[in-house]
């Protein structure tokens, strides 16, 4: 059907549709666009009707806004502006990006040079990273717009994005001798373009040029300090290091606490003995001899009497300024030894002389320490304690701090933090509370003590915490979804895995994964924004940023939980006995109503409401195997270095039957980490799995049987069992494993595997409170046998060895204590005391 042209009553009618849409007037766009429809001649405009079906679809009415575009589209094939366009924005409204490109692609067909589809079509290319795609488009943009600085810019984006930086660079050039810019002006933008080439010179890995290039502009860089930090990182790696000596000594002098520019410095000079990299510091200390930093980096690679005199120096400092931070500065030491047992030798030694004369050593010149001193002393050892597994003597030197301050909020973190590593979670959280109510104003306080409390399963009074500092009038748990909290809502997600309450975790696990697709999308905005701003080096980093996005530990831990559930679920699938929820309007008082109302109207603005997160629903999905791929699949391409990944993928191909799957997900995580006590409990299911499947085709078959013969050789499970168990005998979580699979091998074999499991002789590695808390688990759920009355006898062992563990209490430990009344930490330290 041919375009039909609006006479011009109705053509300025579809003007102002057109300008309501852009301005977010939607209801009057529809007016609009019944005045033109009403009229007969013009009911079937396929124009009209394709804008009234794209405002509908602003307004929440999906399936009418298709039905309205398609007619609109069959009524006007030809038309670029509001068929193809229109189409190829609804798709884009619905994250169908693949699609809303093809059809951009037919709308150009038209009007091959229509600015605006090519600037649509160039943003969903980037979004989509079809950079090849994206190079052509911007290429089209730049011929027909060649004086606006985005189409140069775009344009030398898509070279610098494809690794073509030569490329990319001369663009860039071309474009800056455009620019008509004074030297002695101050030009924000146009220093970040210099800048954004430097980058694309140094990424080219032309040095040289890169480095005279930042000669040459440099009046013109308003970022002094990026310029200097440029050209020590340039003339190190053009081996100019006299110069490069020089720059990072004026970085040094500038910012002394800067840990990177004494790494510079090293690389600078190449000492070739510790005693020449030593004297780098030392001349440090000569000139800032208040510098913390350079005081606490030579620690790293000194040992012996050297070690000890430069720690006495460094904790001095510290101790007697009153620095709380100075254990957390150390603790990267902590997994050597001989520096271990110096740090206690020496701040025990602080503790008995400031007791005593209060001084740090009695062999000191005679100035005495304010009484503060013995208390920071106190506080560090602490937290040595706490690190080395001594919570006893940890809590006695919390105790005798905060009986000295008892008004110290940091002594009480610390109480509370010795108590969670003690496994006794319901108390830490006690104490947090305690910290935080000597100052309700501290959010940092306030988030932690809700951690806890989260941690404790104490989810409503989690809650109630938070809503100290969520908005007034609101929800809480709404509050913190809508500005994404992810910290909360992994805390709760664990939290309600932990009491079975599996709907209410997979809610929190899906509200993080929309958070994560919100921030996806949210690049949208920055496309044309950071070109339009000239801030392309936080650009190229945004978009680095979100290609690995979900990387990041919230979306792990969220993505891991849900995976565990719907493999849970699909091991144990749940009885349909209750109901699913309902929205029931008619028992809402005015208030809410109005409250629906609003938010049904806020929903209007963003593209329509969102699918519902109900509980009773997510936890009975028909194939938790399909929903468990859809969290994994993010995992396996970017956190393939993570043991885990690979075995959560494991134990979902276990449960499909998908044999070369599961051959992958093993191969994978022995090239990781071979001897994992996870991974030998999945090589042995998939050895014993495959050996008895008599419904695999002859080529997987062979396939197998190869892969096998590699990572098994000749043996059988059972002795590939026993040579695991023979290989490491001394380490409890590999006992553990092996007693498991001895179990699912042969179940007569349980008494056996049970002892096996349960030794906690002291020469045994891996003995902490976790791999105990695991054994014991086991020994309950019966995965190593029917062996109930072991897990008690196992309980008790346990027990004594760490007498503050919740899980090792008696049985009905938990009912008799009284958290509200303030019983728990004296009943409890009581109790450990007898030990």
């Amino acid at each position: 059907m041919p375009t039909v042209t609006l006479p011009p009553k109705e053509n300025a009618l579809f003007k102002r549709i057109l300008r309501c849409y852009e301005h977010k007037q939607y209801r009057n766009g529809l007016k609009f666009c019944k005045q033109i429809l009403s009229n007969s001649k013009f009911a079937e405009h396929g124009e009209t009707l394709a804008m009234k079906g794209l405002t509908l679809n602003c307004l929440g009415k999906k399936e009418e806004a298709y039905d309205l575009v398609r007619r609109g589209l069959r009524n006007d094939l030809k038309s670029h502006v509001c068929s193809w366009h229109v189409y190829g924005l609804l798709q884009r409204s619905d994250k169908k990006y693949d699609e809303a490109i093809k059809c951009y692609r037919n709308a150009l067909k038209w009007d091959k040079d229509n600015l605006q589809i090519l600037r649509d079509l160039s943003l969903l290319q980037i979004q989509m990273r079809d950079l090849e795609g994206y190079r052509e488009t911007r290429y089209q943009l730049l011929q027909l717009r060649p004086a606006q600085r985005a189409s140069w810019i775009g344009y030398a984006i898509a070279y610098h994005l494809l690794e073509d930086y030569e490329m990319a660079a001369k663009i860039i050039e071309e474009f800056r001798k455009t620019q008509q810019t004074s030297p002695d002006k101050v030009d924000y933008e146009y220093s970040e373009l210099l800048l954004y080439q430097n980058q694309v010179l140094r990424e080219a890995g032309l040095y040289k040029e890169a480095l005279d290039h930042l000669s040459n502009y440099e009046k013109q860089i308003c970022d002094k300090l990026a310029v200097e930090e440029t050209r020590g990182e340039l003339l190190l790696k053009l081996e100019r290091l006299d110069e490069a000596t020089e720059v990072y000594r004026r970085l040094q002098e500038r910012n002394p606490e800067n840990w990177s520019y004494y790494h510079g410095l090293e690389k600078a000079l190449k000492p070739s003995s510790v005693e020449e990299r030593l004297k780098i510091y030392e001349e440090t200390w000569e000139k800032f001899p208040k510098g913390l930093v350079p005081r606490r980096l030579p620690l790293n690679f000194l040992s012996g009497e050297k070690f000890r005199e430069c720690l006495d120096r460094y904790l001095r400092m510290n101790f007697s300024k009153g620095c709380p931070p100075v254990f957390t500065t150390l603790k990267s030491l902590y997994g050597d030894k001989e520096k271990v047992a110096i740090i206690e030798e020496l701040v025990v030694s602080y503790e008995t002389s400031l007791k005593s004369c209060r001084m740090f050593s009695q062999n000191d010149d005679g100035k005495e320490e304010p009484p503060t001193t013995l208390l920071w002393v106190q506080y560090f050892l602490a937290q040595h304690y706490d690190m080395i597994g001594q919570q006893t003597l940890a809590l006695e030197h919390i105790n005798t701090a905060i009986e000295s301050t008892p008004t110290l909020i940091e002594l009480f973190l610390i109480k509370a933090k010795i108590y969670k590593h003690a496994g006794n979670i319901r108390e830490a959280a006690q104490w947090m509370d305690e910290a935080q109510a000597l100052d309700t104003a501290d959010r940092f306080i306030n988030s932690k003590c809700a951690k806890y409390m989260l941690k404790a399963g104490m989810i409503k009074e989690a809650e109630e915490m938070c809503s100290k500092f969520t908005r007034e009038g609101a929800s809480a748990v709404e509050n913190l979804n809508e500005m994404q909290c992810m910290w909360f809502q992994t805390e709760c997600a664990l939290a309600y895995k932990a009491m079975n309450k599996f709907g209410e975790a997979l809610k929190k696990c899906h509200e993080i994964e929309r958070h994560f697709v919100e921030i996806t999308d949210d690049q949208f905005d920055f496309h044309t924004y950071c070109m339009r701003k000239m801030t392309l080096r936080s650009y190229v980093d945004l978009l680095k940023l979100e290609d690995v996005l979900r990387m990041h530990p919230f979306y792990y831990k969220a993505a891991t939980t849900a995976i565990q559930i719907y493999l849970s679920l699909h091991d144990n699938p749940l009885t349909d006995d209750s109901k699913e929820l309902q929205a029931d309007t008619a028992n809402l008082s005015d208030k809410e109503l109005k409250k629906l109302r609003n938010k049904q109207d806020d929903d209007e603005e963003i593209g329509g409401p969102k699918e519902e997160l109900i509980p009773e629903k997510l936890v009975k999905v028909e194939s938790p195997l399909e929903e468990a791929v859809k969290f994994l699949t993010p995992l396996k391409h970017l956190v393939k270095d993570k043991i885990e990944t690979h075995l959560l993928a494991f134990e979902i191909y276990f449960r499909k039957e998908k044999s070369l799957l599961m051959l992958q997900s093993v191969k994978r995580a022995l090239s990781i980490d071979p001897d994992h006590p996870w991974l030998h409990q999945c090589l042995v299911r998939f050895f014993k799995g495959v050996s008895e499947s008599k419904e695999l085709p002859d080529v997987v078959r062979t396939v197998l049987k190869q892969e096998i013969t590699r990572l098994f050789g000749d043996s059988n499970a059972k002795s590939f069992n026993q040579a695991y168990l023979t290989k490491h005998s001394d380490s409890i979580p590999h006992r553990l494993a092996a007693a498991k699979m001895m179990v699912y091998l042969d179940s007569s074999t349980e008494t056996k595997a049970a002892e096996l499991a349960a030794s906690l002789d002291e020469s045994l590695n891996n003995r902490t409170i976790q791999t105990c808390t695991e054994v014991l688990d086991c020994l309950r759920s019966g995965s190593l046998g029917d062996c109930k009355e072991h897990a008690e006898s196992y309980r008790a062992e346990c027990h004594k060895l760490y007498p503050y563990t919740l899980a090792f209490m008696p049985p009905g430990y938990e009912e008799n204590t009284k958290m509200a009344n303030g019983d728990v930490s004296t009943e409890t330290e009581e109790l450990a005391n007898e030990m």
